[in-house]
């Protein structure tokens, strides 16, 4: 008899191409997946001849081929697949004729590069912080921008409020307000919160790389990557781990 092979929910949701694993985790949780009806804990598995539906409609694997858009984030549009919440959100914006979901985010005042797929596989790779993915931002502050500020930008700065300190990075001053950042990290608010910390506020925000993709687009608009950006790209994500890595350090202080 053959040995039936069983697989996770949140991984069966990503590979199909409905969200990503992240997003699954909300879906099971929030009670809306079913598996033959009955609603599953989390990390339930599955085997190939079970239904799963989420809120009621039935989920299948008809994932042929997958989508890889890279979009110029208009400031104000918030970057959520929960279209019935924010009417001002980036799947209505876009308008996609498949589902898509976001890779990562940029909040609501930011914008610049953003990639959209339907692969939920490859998500995790690029945003783990611990694969040190860069991802590169223009940033504009409301006062002029001392040597200082680009040193202890760049050698990480300690969120209080996420108790943690932030990755050291690359930053250069491009004028007297304006400078360039690369992290390898994705916090909430990262830039933002850096700045605030040494009494700088953000003005504009705009993210014009990630790894290999460059922003080559007018503010509003999308593409697909080419065959050449998907290939250099996965090559750089090909030794990512797609799960988080436990760190052994001890939480650092201020």
């Amino acid at each position: 008899m053959a040995e039936v092979t069983l697989k996770r929910i949140n991984k069966f949701l990503s590979e199909v191409g409905y969200c990503s694993r992240r997003e699954a985790d909300k879906l099971i949780d929030a009670g809306r997946v079913t598996i033959n009806g009955v609603v599953p804990e989390m990390g339930t598995k599955i085997a190939p001849n079970d239904v799963v539906a989420v809120d009621g409609e039935e989920i299948k694997n008809t994932k042929t081929s997958f989508v890889y858009l890279a979009f110029n984030k208009p400031v104000g549009i918030v970057c959520t697949t929960d279209t019935s919440v924010e009417k001002d959100n980036i799947i209505d914006f876009i308008n996609y004729p498949k589902r898509i979901f976001p890779i990562g985010r940029l909040d609501k005042p930011s914008e610049g590069l953003i990639l959209l797929t339907d692969d939920g596989d490859i998500v995790n790779k690029i945003l783990r912080a611990s694969n040190n993915h860069e991802k590169e931002y223009i940033v504009t502050v409301d006062k002029p921008i001392s040597q200082t500020f680009v040193e202890r930008m760049a050698g990480g700065i300690y969120i209080e409020d996420l108790g943690k300190r932030t990755k050291k990075c690359k930053v250069q001053k491009l004028g007297t307000y304006k400078f360039k950042i690369i992290l390898t990290q994705g916090l909430n608010r990262q830039i933002r919160r850096m700045s605030e910390y040494l009494n700088y506020e953000v003005q504009t925000l705009k993210r014009v790389r990630i790894m290999n993709i460059k922003l080559d687009i007018p503010i509003g608009e999308y593409r697909e990557l080419t065959k050449e950006e998907f290939i250099e790209l996965n090559t750089l994500i090909s030794n990512s781990t797609k799960e988080y890595i436990v760190s052994t350090e001890k939480r650092e202080k201020p």
